[in-house]
């Protein structure tokens, strides 16, 4: 009864955590989530009471589908800020999240039988898109000792004649990895060997790096009119909920996505589109103070994970989560006997004997891994390690 193309995606592994966490909440169990990619922080008030001054001057109708003309320039003011690239409004395209701008660009780019190139660890929604657009995802592993970053050489050796589209996150989602600009120039130098291929650049955690400025593979000017910026408003600003991503690209593929947007969902909310021309103006300091709480975690985290015996792990430079290799732990078994074979059972273990909600590596395709987020309070983060800690030690 249901298509075929359904059967062939699954439910995103942080969706399905958050819910079975949430069921045991129900049941009156204080449960840690460290599943959700998702900042504590409320909206910054600047952006509310933009928002606010939309519904008050009745700003509700059906806005343009690649959106309203004021955010898409803003979006050009904030790439010409940040990231010294120039884009004209007709270059953008507004969508509803993140999320929506990579389905638009793969949909537009993809077509049956093509390769996606992804390293691995990937976000886990990047498998099922090019999944749904009949594209062949070819993931390139990245190892803990090289930071889970790809070297040009894996990177060469994954190309063939089918390859249309590298598809990944600067920051990493779900490592916190950071490719820097010399790293960048060196995956350039093999892309410039094969002109053919486009490069989705997923900049979504531009705001939270603990390494200085971000740079784009946009930047490279032999890079870019062949590269497809997403981002969006979700993490840098915690404006989750309003869900407003874009993408910046050459004309043609910012028409297909207008395209394609326009038979799906049309203009993304009209409200949150203004929320988001405030947001991407020059009022950047509650970022940066985000930025530097999400630091500070970072380096809570570290120091209670250090104090866990079989955990590896590497220092995130970007985003807000841990990804350590928690593979020790496998073949161990728990005080009723049951068996650890994985990341999914120790995941299940963690949720039911310490409260803690994590998400399984091989769900973002590190099996070795579980994804912490640490985008909580220094409270919660405090308990939940030291509730991982004496779960993990029961484990014989």
């Amino acid at each position: 009864m249901i298509s075929k193309r359904v059967d062939n995606i699954s439910e995103p592994e942080t969706i399905a955590m958050a819910k079975k966490a949430r069921e045991l909440a129900a049941k009156g169990y204080d449960i840690i989530s460290l599943s959700m990619g998702e900042p504590d922080f409320p909206t910054p008030d600047h952006i509310k009471n933009a928002a606010k001054a939309a519904i008050d001057a009745n700003k509700t109708h059906y806005p343009p589908v690649a959106g309203i003309p004021e955010l898409r320039e803003a979006v050009c003011h904030k790439l010409k800020r940040d990231n010294k690239l120039d884009y004209k409004p007709e270059n953008i395209v507004v969508s509803t999240g993140a999320k929506h701008s990579l389905m638009n660009t793969i949909l537009s780019l993809v077509d049956p039988g093509d390769e996606v190139i992804v390293p691995a660890p990937y976000w886990v929604s990047y498998r099922d898109i090019i999944t749904f657009a009949r594209g062949i995802p070819v993931f390139v592993e990245g190892t803990l000792e090289n930071d889970f970053k790809i070297t040009p050489e894996q990177l060469e050796n994954a190309i063939t004649s089918k390859t249309k589209v590298f598809l990944f996150s600067n920051p990493c989602n779900p490592t916190g990895s950071f490719y820097n600009e010399a790293e960048l120039r060196q995956l350039a130098k093999v892309f410039e060997k094969h002109p053919r291929i486009f490069i989705c650049s997923d900049e979504i955690y531009e705001y939270i790096n603990y390494v200085g400025a971000h740079y784009s593979i946009a930047q490279i000017p032999e890079m870019y009119d062949r590269t497809i910026v997403i981002n969006g408003v979700s993490k840098g600003y915690a404006m989750t909920g309003w869900r407003i991503g874009y993408i910046a690209a050459r004309k043609e593929i910012a028409v297909a996505c207008e395209k394609i947007q326009g038979q799906f969902t049309s203009g993304a909310n009209s409200i949150a589109q203004y929320a988001a021309v405030a947001a991407l103006g020059d009022n950047l300091e509650p970022s940066k103070m985000m930025t530097a709480k999400f630091k500070e975690r970072r380096d809570l985290v570290l120091k209670l994970v250090s104090e866990i015996k079989g955990i590896k792990t590497t220092v995130p430079h970007g985003a807000y989560y841990l990804f350590p290799d928690v593979s020790s732990f496998f073949g161990k078994t728990t005080e009723k006997g049951e068996l650890i074979n994985n990341g999914g059972d120790l995941a299940l273990y963690l949720l039911n004997e310490g409260h803690v909600a994590t998400v399984q590596g091989s769900a973002f395709g590190e099996p070795n891994c579980l994804r912490l987020s640490f985008a909580t309070s220094n409270d919660k983060l405090t308990e939940a390690f030291a509730r991982m800690k004496i779960a993990l030690d029961k484990l014989k």
